[in-house]
C-alpha cells in the first residue's frame, strides 16, 4: 500500500505517544482519521478536539461507516492491544491492510531522507548536539 492509496487510517490504541503522533501526522496530510483505545486519557482528549474520532469500547457498531472500506483503509495497531480483540479480528478476516506502529513510520519516511535515533538512553542528547551543531552551521 503507498501513501497516495490511504484515504482513511484507523488506529486501534490510538491513546500512545506514539500512536498518537501518527494520527496527527496522517490528519495533517489530509487523511480521515479514527481509532479507538482503551481509556479516555488527556492525549485522546486533545486529539479528539483535533477532529479525531475516537471511542473506548471495542465494538465494531462504534468505527465510522467510511473507515469499514477495506480498499482506502489503512489499520494501524499497537502491539499492546490483544490480538483477540474484536475489531482487529473482523479487520484481520476481511483482508484490511494492517500494518504495526513501526512498519507505518516506514511507510511514511521510505521516500525522504529521515534522520533517527533509537534506544534506551541518549536519544535527548544526541538530538540536542545535532541541534546545537546544525545551529553552528547556520550561524556561518
Amino acid at each position: 500500500m503507498e501513501l497516495k492509496d490511504i484515504h482513511r487510517v484507523f488506529f486501534i490504541g490510538i491513546g500512545g505517544i506514539g500512536m498518537s503522533a501518527l494520527a496527527r501526522y496522517f490528519k495533517y496530510i489530509g487523511k480521515e482519521v479514527a481509532g479507538y483505545d482503551k481509556t479516555e486519557t488527556p492525549l485522546t482528549t486533545d486529539i479528539s478536539d483535533q477532529g479525531i474520532s475516537i471511542h473506548y469500547k471495542d465494538d465494531l457498531e462504534l468505527v465510522p461507516k467510511p473507515f469499514l472500506n477495506a480498499t482506502e483503509t489503512l489499520i494501524v495497531y499497537t502491539p499492546a492491544v490483544k490480538t483477540t480483540h474484536s475489531e482487529y479480528q473482523y479487520f484481520l478476516q476481511n483482508r484490511f491492510t494492517i500494518k504495526k506502529r513501526s512498519e507505518v513510520l516506514g511507510l511514511i519516511t521510505k521516500d525522504s531522507f529521515c534522520f533517527a535515533v533509537a534506544g534506551t538512553h541518549g536519544k535527548t542528547t544526541t538530538s540536542s548536539i545535532r541541534l546545537i551543531y546544525l545551529r553552528r552551521l547556520v550561524r556561518h
